[in-house]
């Protein structure tokens, strides 16, 4: 009997809290607290990196731009790219502005990152969207030297995208 007490108030607190009650909760730094999902998707590609010279004076990769497919259901529905800009095949896009990070889980992987939304164009499913957000990040990193300024080097990642408006 003692069983059934306690499963049923758990049934009921995971319909009412739903499928995100199991995930874990987003570094601070990146939450979005009172906004809700217009769409998630998963991204395949790379972060592109110049050679250049530092403050020091020593040549270093710098970040320059992403190159990414927006992939939903396995199917592509959209592509990232430099701005940062993300663009659905639907004709709607925004461009954003990073307003925070969190590290990602290892020391290969590129920041989770909260990017509030500068611009928009078109119209389509990115229309209401404020709120951009980068987790679950793999890959993506390029440290250290390089040789020749002006040489391109490509760090292949994965990332989800969540996209968010207020409300």
């Amino acid at each position: 009997m003692s069983i059934v007490k306690f499963a049923v108030p758990c049934l009921l607190l995971a319909a009412v809290a739903g499928p995100t009650a199991a995930a874990e909760p987003l570094p601070e730094a990146i939450a979005a607290p009172g906004e809700s999902v217009v769409l998630s998707v998963h991204a395949e590609g790379a972060q592109v990196y110049e050679c250049k010279g530092g403050t020091d004076g020593k040549l270093a990769w710098a970040f320059r731009e992403p190159v990414a497919t927006l992939l939903a259901e396995g199917k592509t529905v959209g592509r990232h790219y430099a701005g940062p800009n993300w663009e659905l095949a639907d004709g709607s896009a925004v461009a954003g502005k990073a307003i925070g990070n969190a590290p990602g889980a290892t020391a290969a992987d590129i920041a989770w990152l909260k990017l509030e939304v500068a611009s928009r164009r078109g119209s389509g499913v990115l229309t209401p969207v404020t709120t951009v957000q980068r987790i679950n990040t793999h890959g993506g990193k390029l440290d250290g030297a390089c040789d020749k300024a002006g040489e391109f080097k490509s760090a292949p990642y994965s990332a989800e995208y969540v996209f968010l408006k207020k409300g």
